[in-house]
């Protein structure tokens, strides 16, 4: 499985974003989706996962401001984010869990939201 992300970039407080990430190989092994985020100095913490089915789960960071939401025939799953914060600056990855018993984490190259005061 190979993860294409995109969407990162520079916005005022307050304003949005929207990620994006497509997914491409053998996209139906892939069991849920999902977004993590590091900044520096920080540990990798997650963001938001959604399943193929659609339900999805958000760190209590971000609850009320980002949502997350998959496109299952395009393999894409996406991250818009709303009010951001500057402690949203971080670098955004996107990941998939592929298998069925047993899971393997596949992680995309990370996008960089940078949100200025």
């Amino acid at each position: 499985v190979q993860l294409q992300a995109s969407g990162g970039g520079l916005v005022q407080t307050g304003g949005s974003l929207r990620l994006s990430c497509a997914a491409s190989g053998s996209t139906s092994s892939i069991h849920v989706m999902g977004w993590y985020r590091q900044a520096p100095g920080n540990q990798r913490e997650l963001v938001a996962t959604v399943t193929r089915g659609g339900s999805t789960n958000l760190a209590d960071s971000v609850k009320g401001r980002f949502t997350s939401s998959i496109d299952s025939v395009k393999n894409t799953v996406y991250l818009q984010m709303n009010s951001l914060k500057p402690e949203d600056t971080a670098v955004y990855y996107c990941n998939a869990k592929v298998g069925y018993s047993q899971f393997r984490d596949y992680w995309g190259q990370g996008t960089q939201v940078t949100v200025s005061s």
